[in-house]
């Protein structure tokens, strides 16, 4: 009889470190993996009562010409106001955890999965996974890739930095923490080395 996983990896760190790249590292491993990210732009989906609730609140203020939402300005908006912020999130993050309660409940065939979930410590979700990775890099590094992947100016860096926890607090948390400040096979052998970790100190 198929259980649920007993290893669930809470895969978290700062904006721009490279969580997804690990996320990559650990699929490629067989390893299923619930991206956070994902589902809250599922959120927003055409469609959803979600995007109507939000396109609603701010109107033509982050609507495309086509009526479609745009996501650069909606962001130029949370990330200036908290209050905003909060407000987008308390829409957004009750459908988030429902698919991942959902992701968690189906992958029956699986001993080992992972949540990856930028906002881990900032929502209260450590009680989810049996343990915490945190993915780190240089500080001058994060900057440096959210300007180039999301081409932001760098006063909107310093705002999604500074949105979430400081990047010290989450490591000192972690179960485990893998330097992204190197090269991608130095990465990757990070990973596999906490992998190999059969029957974790911090479990049970």
């Amino acid at each position: 009889m198929d259980s649920k996983p007993s290893r669930i990896i809470g895969l978290t760190g700062g904006i721009g470190t490279g969580k997804s790249t690990v996320a990559g590292i650990l699929e490629k491993h067989g390893i299923p993996v619930a991206d956070a990210d994902r589902l809250a732009r599922q959120a927003l989906a055409p469609g959803s009562p979600i995007r109507e609730q939000v396109l609603q609140r701010y109107g033509a203020e982050i609507q495309t010409r086509e009526g479609d939402l745009d996501r650069a300005r909606l962001g130029a908006i949370v990330f200036t106001d908290p209050g905003e912020r909060v407000w987008l999130e308390a829409q957004i993050h009750p459908f988030v955890k429902t698919q991942l309660r959902y992701f968690l409940e189906t992958q029956t065939g699986s001993t080992t999965v992972c949540l990856m979930v930028p906002l881990l410590f900032e929502v209260g979700m450590e009680d989810w996974v049996s343990e915490i990775w945190v993915v780190t890099c240089t500080p001058e590094q994060q900057r440096q890739r959210l300007q180039q992947r999301d081409h932001l100016t760098p006063e909107q860096v310093e705002a999604r930095i500074a949105s979430q926890w400081p990047l010290s607090e989450k490591i000192q948390r972690a179960h485990v923490v893998l330097d992204n400040s190197g090269s991608p096979a130095d990465l990757e052998k990070q990973v596999e080395q906490a992998l190999r970790i059969v029957s974790p100190p911090w479990a049970g």
